[in-house]
C-alpha cells in the first residue's frame, strides 16, 4: 500500500479507511515510518488526513511512536498546519514518556496554546493533561499552571473547565 495515495483517493477521508490505513501502518516499523512521513509532511491534506490513522496507530504501537518524539513536538510549533495535526500531536504527548531534553520546548508549547484565545479547545484540554504530567517532574510548574487555569476558567468552553477543574483538584492535593 501507498499511505500516501490511499490518504488522498477519496474525497472524504472516512473512518473505515483511516483504520486500514492504521493496521498497515502498524505492521512494520518501516509502514509506521511512512505514516509518519505523511504526517510530517507540508503537504496540508496529507498531513491532516495522516493525523486520524497516526493516533490511533501510536495507541497501537507505542514502541513505534517513541522514535518520533521530537518530530511531535516540533509539529506543535508550526503555524501553516491543520489543527488536526498539532491536536493529534498533544494527544499523544499527553500518553507517553517524553525524554528529559525535550521537556522545556514541549512546556513552552503546551503554556502558550493554553494561554491563547485562538487554541481550539481538544489542544487546550490535551496541553493542560500534559502540562499536568510534566509538574510532576517539575513541581515550580504547579503554581502557574493552577494560576493559568483558574484565570481562565470563567471564559473558557465546558470543557476546558471540565478538564481545569479536575487537575485543579490534583494540584491542591
Amino acid at each position: 500500500m501507498d499511505i500516501s495515495k490511499a490518504l488522498l483517493k477519496d474525497k472524504l477521508h472516512k473512518k473505515e479507511q483511516a483504520l486500514i490505513i492504521t493496521d498497515y501502518a502498524c505492521s512494520t516499523p518501516e509502514n509506521f515510518k511512512e505514516l509518519m512521513q505523511c504526517f510530517l509532511s507540508n503537504e496540508y491534506r496529507l498531513a491532516q488526513r495522516a493525523a486520524w490513522s497516526i493516533s490511533w496507530a501510536a495507541q497501537k504501537k507505542p514502541h513505534f511512536i517513541k522514535l518520533y518524539i521530537k518530530d511531535l513536538i516540533e509539529q506543535l510549533s508550526r503555524k501553516a498546519v491543520h489543527d488536526a495535526v498539532i491536536r493529534n500531536s498533544v494527544c499523544i504527548l499527553q500518553k507517553i514518556d517524553i525524554p528529559k531534553d525535550l521537556h522545556g520546548e514541549l512546556m513552552n508549547c503546551c503554556f502558550a496554546f493554553i494561554e491563547s484565545n485562538k487554541t481550539p479547545v481538544a489542544v487546550k484540554a490535551f496541553s493542560l493533561t500534559t502540562l499536568f504530567n510534566l509538574s510532576k517532574i517539575y513541581p515550580d510548574i504547579k503554581n502557574e499552571l493552577k494560576i493559568i487555569i483558574e484565570e481562565r476558567l470563567d471564559d473558557e468552553t465546558a470543557a476546558f473547565k471540565q478538564r481545569g477543574k479536575q487537575i485543579l483538584r490534583h494540584l491542591n492535593t
